[in-house]
Order: C-alpha cells, then structure tokens, then sequence
C-alpha cells in the first residue's frame, strides 16, 4: 500500500498538472458517479491527507480518492499512450487542456461537497507531512491503548496518518524494538523519540523517486524487504512474518538479535512467514 510519502508525491504529481486549469474531460467510472460531469470547472488544488487523496473543484466539489493496495493516477501530455493498465482497470479521468489524469484501479472513488471532507478524512490522526501535524497528540494517542502491539499501532491511521508497512517496520528497527512490544511497554526516552523519528523519515522521502531509510548508497532499508539476507548491524538473518489482521498483504520485517521485544516464533511456511503464537527475544 502506498505510504504517506508516495501519496503525497502524488498529491504534487496531480497539483501540478490540473490545479488552476479549466477540465475539458470528466469522466467517473463508478456506478454512483456515472452521471456526474465535472467538465468546465476549475481544479482548485488536489491534497494529501494522509493516504487519501481531495482534488478540489470550483463549486464547493472534492473528489476523494484512496488508492490502497493497487491503486495508481497516471498524468498524461496529448497523445502519450495510456500505460497504467487495462482500459477496464480506469476509475477515473481528468482532463485539462495538455494533461489528462487517469485514475486506476481506485477501491475509494467518491465525490463530495468541500465542506463535507471530514466525512472522508476527518478520523485521521495526525498527518506526518501535514500543516496539521502535532507530535504530541501523535504520541498521546499511540499510548492511548498500551496493550496494543506498536507495529498495528503505528498502521492504525487514526494514531497519525501516513504510516505503512515498510515505515512500521523501518521505525521499529531504528528504535530497537520488535513490531510486537506493547506500546505500553516502550521504553518512555524511545517513545519520546517516536513521532519526531516518523516524521524525519516521511519528510526525507517526499521528494526521492526510491524511498531510502538507511542514509546509505548501496541499501535503501534496513529491513523490510530483506528476509532472509543479513541485517546491517549484527549480520543476523532479517525474518518476516505477517501482522494484525492475518493479511499477506501486511508483511512485517525485523531483526531477531537487534530488536528486543516479543515475536513470532520461527516457521517454515509459505514465503518464510511466520504465524506461531509470540515469545520474547532479546
């Protein structure tokens, strides 16, 4: 899933092409929106909000989008050749003057009246690269329930926005813990550290094509996507295993040796994953 960073690159991608310009094209391909023509409005801005995506249009009207897993905008010049993926895959299309917006494989398409956004984002917590960002409610609300485990706190939006897979587990290398550590039991000088942390690494990859945590040429992660090659730091092998909800779709990355905390027992199954009950490693 697209990550803070990514959403707001797009966010830019988009701003760029349309805001200030008159569309010639509407063109929403979701049953409830079929009719809906938002041709001879001007874009006013298109915004990031966490991982959700407002493009805003004369008239009061924001068209709210999430792109999830899979989910793509590709921006267009006259006569370049559609490549996101098949024509039945298009949500949605925009168009301008010279630049057309196609939107694919969008799970949340939906348009709304402006002052009406908070129906779509407005159980977002904090936005890392938001002007809204606030450290310590980011906190505040992370050690609101200390049972839970810090890495599906992190994921959970409504903590601070932005935050996905590949940060979570980023994150919880940088501070030596594992994903699993209750947020309770986070040491109180390594929580202090936390949100500040997040958004240091959000900020530094807003703008960079390939997301980079480690400061280094030749490895952009420390962990995540790296099971089973050594860790960086001691040499041990990286594991995964599947966090939260079970999904393969939420891979989690550590380091058994340099992250203390409880975690996943190890397995052979499918793709090296792990799904034994936890035990503490140190």
């Amino acid at each position: 899933m697209p990550e803070g960073d990514t959403v707001h690159q797009a966010a830019k991608r988009l701003h760029g092409a349309l805001a200030g310009k008159v569309l010639t094209r509407s063109d929403l391909r979701v049953p409830r929106y079929a009719t809906a023509d938002l041709t001879g409005r001007t874009v006013l801005d298109v915004t990031a909000r966490g991982k959700h995506l407002l493009t805003r249009v004369e008239g009061g009207l924001t068209l709210h989008s999430h792109l999830r897993m899979d989910g793509v905008w590709k921006v267009y010049t006259p006569g370049q050749r559609w490549s996101g993926g098949p024509a039945h895959q298009i949500r949605a299309i925009l168009s301008t003057g010279d630049r057309t917006a196609v939107g694919y494989r969008l799970p949340v398409l939906e348009l709304l009246r402006t002052v009406d956004e908070h129906r779509a984002v407005g159980h977002l917590g904090p936005d890392l690269l938001g002007p809204d960002w606030n450290p310590e409610r980011a906190l505040e609300n992370l050690l609101s329930d200390p049972a839970r485990p810090l890495g599906e706190a992190l994921l959970d939006q409504r903590n601070l926005a932005g935050i996905g897979n590949v940060y979570k587990s980023e994150l919880c290398f940088l501070l030596r813990v594992t994903p699993w550590l209750a947020v309770g039991d986070l040491p109180a000088e390594y929580a202090s550290r936390l949100p500040d942390l997040a958004k240091r690494l959000l900020e530094a990859n807003r703008d960079r094509p390939a997301r980079n945590t480690t400061g280094r040429r030749e490895q952009n992660l420390f962990v995540y996507g790296r099971a089973p090659r050594p860790c960086a730091r001691c040499g041990a092998p990286v594991r995964v295993a599947d966090q939260g909800d079970g999904s393969r779709d939420r891979p989690t990355y550590w380091c058994p040796v340099c992250q203390r905390g409880p975690a996943p027992s190890p397995s052979h199954g499918p793709a090296g994953r792990h799904s034994t009950p936890p035990r503490t490693t140190n």
